[in-house]
């Protein structure tokens, strides 16, 4: 499967719900001054702006250049470097490592879960939310059966969406002892008349990398057709959002 690529622009324009939504993660990292956190898989840099006026020092880590040049172009008084979640490290230990809405595309998760914990100070808290068991499950199912029709073959989703007790399991074996963890359900508005087709060009495009643009044209509006039942209301897309919730610390 093609290699997720990101449209900065259409993420912040389109799809601000994003970091909008993280804005109330920060009320469990709780940051002080003086404080080094990580802000892993830091997209465009509005959390890690937001982490910064507490009076922390904050490193925002992402994979994607264009994603990074964009928080640089935005925010120069931040540090930000580039880095694959599940193969990070870093010169000094942090007090605390978060990350919103990013986990769910790293499917290396025990490596990732290694390099958070290695990250830590021991006492080091992780702070993260992204999406759990179920996440976008009427999305999937509806583009794996339109996409089936059009290939002939099984489409798998790009996605890491852990129950609880899994992602806890790894978080354990890596010395990260789990405070608190929610799994919960956030249908959530997705902008414009075309905010379904938007949402899956932004966040499935790897999903349609083997199709001619005028067959994903066509794909796009049979899935749109699938899923109109179910996550359209009143004239607005929502996508059918799970969202897992984790506050852990490292206890050696």
């Amino acid at each position: 499967m093609a290699q997720q690529e990101w449209n900065s622009a259409l993420y912040d324009q389109k799809h601000s719900f994003v970091y909008e939504y993280g804005q109330d993660l920060l009320s469990l990292l709780q940051p002080q001054p003086a404080e080094l956190i990580l802000d892993l898989g830091c997209g465009t840099g509005h959390l890690t702006a937001q982490i910064a006026q507490s009076g922390a020092r904050v490193i925002g880590l992402d994979h994607s250049a264009q994603m990074l040049e964009t928080a640089r172009q935005q925010y120069p008084q931040l540090e930000f470097v580039q880095g694959d979640a599940s193969a990070f490290s870093l010169p000094e230990a942090c007090d605390a490592v978060f990350s919103n809405a990013v986990l769910h595309w790293v499917t290396r998760a025990a490596e990732a879960a290694a390099c958070i914990a290695q990250a830590l100070k021991p006492g080091g808290r992780f702070v993260a939310e992204f999406g759990g068991q179920g996440n976008v499950a009427n999305i999937v199912e509806a583009v794996q059966a339109v996409m089936t029709s059009h290939t002939q073959a099984e489409v798998r989703h790009p996605w890491y969406y852990p129950s609880i007790g899994a992602y806890a399991t790894l978080l354990e074996a890596q010395g990260l002892e789990v405070r608190q963890a929610f799994l919960f359900d956030r249908f959530t508005k997705l902008e414009g008349a075309d905010g379904m087709r938007n949402w899956l060009t932004m966040f499935a495009e790897s999903m349609f990398a083997d199709l001619p643009v005028e067959a994903k044209e066509t794909a796009l509006t049979e899935i749109e057709a699938r899923l109109r039942p179910t996550n359209f209301r009143a004239g607005v897309w929502y996508a059918d959002y799970r969202r897992l919730r984790v506050v852990a610390v490292r206890v050696k």
